[in-house]
């Protein structure tokens, strides 16, 4: 494999969104660990499988749009990569079924070895949502519906799954602090589904933007960014997170700069890379909800 083949492979799997999977895991992770051995070789088990079922999403995303000509012409969205000729349709559905099979190999391994059985519905929700966003015939996500099966998943599911799989048992206190966590990745798909409001609509994607129009949408980020801040400030109220999380407030202007950014422009391919700020935003705050639970006060 030369230089530009894993250029393109690292291009289709957009690693910048990785960390949507590793701050939840670790939460997960670190929640079982407080109350309990800490298990690193499961936890690296669980991070490696959980990565191959994010990176099979994305290149499930890329086949799917492109041969429902969702991405076509000026869509910015995806990798882009089989567009641009660096990797073709095929390459791509064999690193699919490989990703999804080795994924299953670890699941099951975890399931079988531990004894936790109960679980395997949770696994077969998060196989079928990762595959059926954008796949016929069910394709969720031309619904409205990607922000809320993603928020699950990437919230409730891994952290609760990882406590789960760690400590043997399972809790509410990673389910309440996993919600602020659903939510914030729930806000990153939204933010990159409006600068391509306009091929969505044109493919019949009716995204959640879509349906709002740019404006509307836009303004649905206040909700998004409003309904996180007060379950963090929730979680602390109530005990669940320490006052080291207040810290979280910090990033407010890094928002307000974002909104500011948005109404100066209609160029879909600078409001794209704008998306920086969403994923700045879920980092800092993921390390906030983090670092307070390592460090309680």
């Amino acid at each position: 494999m030369n230089r530009g083949t894993l250029k393109a492979w690292f291009q289709a799997s957009r690693p910048p969104f990785f960390i949507a999977t590793l701050i939840p895991l670790t939460i997960g992770w670190i929640l079982a660990g407080s109350a309990g051995p800490w298990y690193p070789w499961r936890f690296f088990i669980i991070t490696m499988g959980a990565l191959m079922v994010h990176l099979a999403t994305n290149l499930s995303n890329d086949y799917f749009d492109y041969i429902q000509g969702t991405d076509d012409g000026p869509s910015i969205g995806g990798s882009r990569v089989i567009q641009e000729g660096k990797i073709s349709p095929v390459a791509l559905k064999r690193a699919i079924i490989l990703l999804y099979f080795l994924a299953f190999i670890i699941a099951f391994y975890l399931i079988t070895t531990l004894d936790l059985w109960l679980m395997l519905p949770v696994v077969l929700f998060s196989f079928f949502s990762s595959l059926f966003y954008v796949a016929p015939p069910i394709r969720y996500g031309y619904h409205g519906l990607g922000e809320v099966f993603v928020g699950i998943n990437m919230g409730p599911i891994m952290v609760v799954g990882t406590y789960w799989v760690i400590s043997g048992r399972l809790d509410w206190l990673p389910f309440y602090i996993s919600l602020p966590v659903g939510l914030m990745v729930a806000a990153i798909l939204y933010y990159q589904s409006i600068p391509d409001i306009r091929t969505d609509r044109a493919a019949g994607k009716k995204t959640i933007a879509v349906r709002l129009g740019r404006g509307r949408a836009v303004r649905g980020l206040i909700f998004f960014w409003g309904a996180i801040y007060t379950s963090i400030m929730v979680l602390i109220w109530t005990g669940h997170l320490n006052r080291v999380a207040i810290v979280c407030l910090f990033s407010i202007p890094i928002f307000l700069r974002l909104l500011m950014l948005l109404r100066k422009t209609d160029d879909t391919v600078v409001m794209d890379e704008y998306g920086k700020y969403i994923r700045i935003l879920y980092f800092f705050n993921g390390m906030v909800i983090i670092f307070s639970l390592l460090f309680p006060l």
